[in-house]
């Protein structure tokens, strides 16, 4: 059967390539050609492989995230704009209340929605802890009947951490390293395949083979790929290295 150079397959390439291969072998009865079992290995390391891709692909700021980012934006915002409506209140206690909140918050940058998603975080999570235990702060909160925005700024502020985390830990698993490694494993369940292939096809005694026909398919497969990377070769400037990709 004929070579192909897997490592210079960019991953986008690699994956197609061996879920085209696979493909093919699938339209030529696979348990009747005895690779059936070779096939199924190759398949549940393709799987595995595309899993990772997707993750490696996916958009950082999920809708979920965008959501609870926006929850918790809200809540701060709502916040601030009602305490800033209180500081002109006639009544001295109120202005006095309001300005020890407002001047709790300002302590921490003027524009804590706008912070990135780790800094607005971290800094949300200072500021409801010194509403929860510094007294005056505590004392104004009750004051003014805050504790349900609170309450709902922290909640989201949790929820945002948690998916934040849980988001972080996907491209953990789906980094470059790991992809490469998962590659690995592809390629030798890759040659396994391929190499049960050619053994079977030539213990065969008496033509025709019934493999003969899944190699041409397979040759012609490969063939397409090796064009593709003669093409990239001869196109690629000499200073030029693998571009790195996801």
């Amino acid at each position: 059967m004929n070579f192909i150079d897997l490592p210079k397959l960019r991953n986008a390439e690699y994956l197609q390539y061996v879920k085209d291969f696979s493909g093919i072998i699938a339209l030529n009865n696979p348990a009747t050609l005895q690779i059936d079992a070779k096939l199924s290995a190759f398949n549940a390391r393709i799987s595995e492989l595309e899993n990772l891709y997707k993750k490696a692909l996916a958009n950082e700021k999920t809708q979920e995230l965008l959501l609870l980012d926006e929850r918790r934006d809200n809540a701060v915002i709502g916040i601030n704009y009602y305490l800033l409506s209180q500081s002109y209140h006639f009544e001295s206690t109120r202005k006095e209340n309001a300005q020890l909140l407002l001047d709790s918050i300002s302590l921490y940058g003027s524009s804590i929605a706008r912070l990135n998603y780790q800094a607005e975080t971290a800094t949300l999570n200072n500021l409801i802890r010194d509403w929860e235990n510094k007294p005056e702060l505590t004392d104004a909160i009750s004051y003014f009947q805050l504790s349900g925005w609170v309450a709902e700024l922290k909640n989201a502020n949790e929820l945002f951490n948690t998916k934040y985390l849980a988001r972080t830990q996907e491209y953990g698993d789906a980094s470059p390293e790991t992809i490469k490694s998962k590659r690995e494993e592809v390629n030798a369940a890759y040659y396994e395949l391929r190499d049960r292939i050619d053994a079977l096809h030539l213990l065969v005694e008496t033509p025709p083979s019934p493999y003969a026909t899944v190699i041409n398919q397979l040759n012609a497969l490969t063939d397409q790929y090796n064009v593709l990377l003669v093409n990239r070769k001869d196109t690629a400037a000499p200073e030029n290295g693998a571009r790195n990709e996801m």
